[in-house]
């Protein structure tokens, strides 16, 4: 495949990547407001669920900026959605986890995710919807692949 070509398609990539952040934003906007909640706030939310993480862990996971989720996490630990404990391993990079009205407000949420993944799931078909995860999730990887210097192969100079 000609490099005009392969640019092409990493152009459409880009833009269409661009496009689904926006209408996943909108929907996630609509999905988290009947629990008081914004897109970003049941983002950080959502990355301390299944166990309390440092800023800095989530700002990975998330793959946003560690000052970003510092932000959201002190709001929700003002408006008592989380809170900050003790790190075991880093005296000073505290934990983030919800609290039981963190945990409700999620629960909130629940009934719109489970319709919004049912109607997507009938839109595309389950192999397809499947699919698209993983081929997400592969172009993630090979995008963390290209950005870590250590896995870039031999230079010609």
């Amino acid at each position: 495949m000609p490099g005009r070509a392969r640019q092409d398609l990493l152009s459409r990539t880009a833009l269409g990547v661009f496009r689904l952040n926006g209408q996943f934003l909108a929907v996630s906007e609509e999905l988290a407001r009947p629990a008081g909640l914004t897109a970003a706030r049941w983002q950080v939310l959502g990355a301390v669920l299944r166990e309390p993480l440092p800023v800095a862990g989530i700002a990975r996971v998330m793959g946003i900026t560690r000052q970003s989720v510092q932000r959201i996490a002190d709001l929700l630990a003002a408006n008592g959605l989380a809170e900050y404990v003790p790190n075991p391993a880093h005296r000073r990079a505290k934990l983030l986890r919800p609290t039981e009205e963190g945990r409700a407000a999620i629960a909130r949420i629940a009934p719109g995710h489970a319709a919004l993944a049912d109607r997507l799931a009938a839109e595309l078909g389950e192999e397809a919807f499947a699919e698209t995860v993983r081929t997400l999730e592969r172009l993630s990887r090979a995008l963390d692949a290209l950005a870590d210097p250590s896995s870039a192969g031999p230079r010609e100079e």
